[in-house]
């Protein structure tokens, strides 16, 4: 089975890397086009790009695969490119650009897929955020057959996987991660074995009910609001670990600072939202519109991540 792979950052890339341990045949890579990082913002390549160019395989890197788009250059080289490739299949795993029609109808058996929620909750960007800032018990990964709508194929493999309370977007996203690289090589074989007697692997059409979808993080996001509910700011703190962040305001800070670990605690206290209740080694208590929100390990702007027993020692708390 000749499988292409279209994909971008580490979550995509072990699901590619899962694929060659397996021995299937990939001729073909799609991923984004190198992006400045680092201090010295340094054009540096994907993950997956740099897995492919270790393994000897031919990368694109178009800027749209739309023809009728921006660059239409850059598409009609990628499709001269996939047709020339004869893909039986083709994977995606958060690839980062739409796929159109004739993408989506050039592989023989199709496009699939890994998406990190149990579909039809949470189609769109971040569905690995959201439901940890939701508060969902469970989470998962589906193998979705792709169509043209926005993650609403049908499924061919789905399996759950609980959220744990200390889970953080960092530490779901891996376990994710490793989920979907072992589905997807399930998957393949499936579709490859039912080749072989002639049948087909079959796609389940998702759920009417239960759609909801995962909007896309943003950093403007990445304040907290101490007029919302403690537990719901500790929630998106878990789920902004690390991107966006989640960062607060303090008094007698001249810049926000970075939230990396908080936690819920239920009181009754009648203060103002934001009011800073107490500061001690076991951390800062800030009221909220709904319990107190203590804030465990955190980090002023150039600075180092810190627990609160050593952050309060360079602040005058206002208590």
């Amino acid at each position: 089975m000749r499988a292409g792979f279209a994909g971008t950052p580490e979550f995509a890339r072990l699901a590619l890397q899962a694929m060659l341990q397996a021995g299937f045949d990939v001729p073909l890579v799609l991923t984004q086009p190198d992006r400045p990082a680092g201090r010295g913002l340094k054009l540096t390549p994907s993950p997956v790009k740099q897995l492919a160019l270790e393994r000897d395989i031919p990368v694109l890197q178009p800027r749209s695969l739309r023809l009728d788009g921006r660059y239409p250059d850059d598409a009609q080289q990628a499709r001269t490119a996939i047709d020339a490739a004869r893909l039986d299949v083709l994977v995606v795993a958060a690839y980062g650009l739409i796929l159109p029609a004739w993408l989506l109808e050039t592989p023989r058996l199709g496009c699939l897929n890994i998406h990190g929620s149990l579909l039809p909750r949470w189609r769109g960007a971040a569905p690995i955020q959201r439901a940890i800032e939701a508060g969902d018990p469970l989470t998962g990964i589906t193998i979705m057959q792709m169509d043209e709508g926005l993650d609403t194929g049908g499924m061919l493999l789905v399996e759950s996987l609980p959220i744990d309370p200390s889970d953080t977007g960092s530490s779901l996203h891996d376990k994710l991660a490793s989920l979907g690289a072992d589905m997807i090589v399930r998957a393949l074989k499936a579709l490859d074995a039912a080749e072989d007697t002639g049948n087909t692997l079959k796609a389940t059409p998702q759920p009417v009910e239960g759609v909801t979808y995962a909007a896309k993080l943003d950093r403007a996001q990445a304040a907290l609001d101490p007029h919302s509910p403690a537990a719901v700011l500790a929630r998106r703190v878990r789920a902004f670990n690390p991107v966006p962040g989640a960062t607060i305001t303090l008094p007698g800070l001249p810049e926000p600072v970075k939230i990396w670990q908080a936690q819920a605690i239920p009181t009754s206290v009648q203060s103002a939202p934001g009011t800073v209740l107490r500061a001690t080694a076991d951390g800062i208590d800030i009221a909220t519109a709904d319990g107190t929100l203590r804030l465990l390990e955190l980090q002023r702007a150039g600075g180092k991540r810190q627990p609160a027993a050593i952050f309060i020692q360079g602040w005058s708390a206002p208590v």
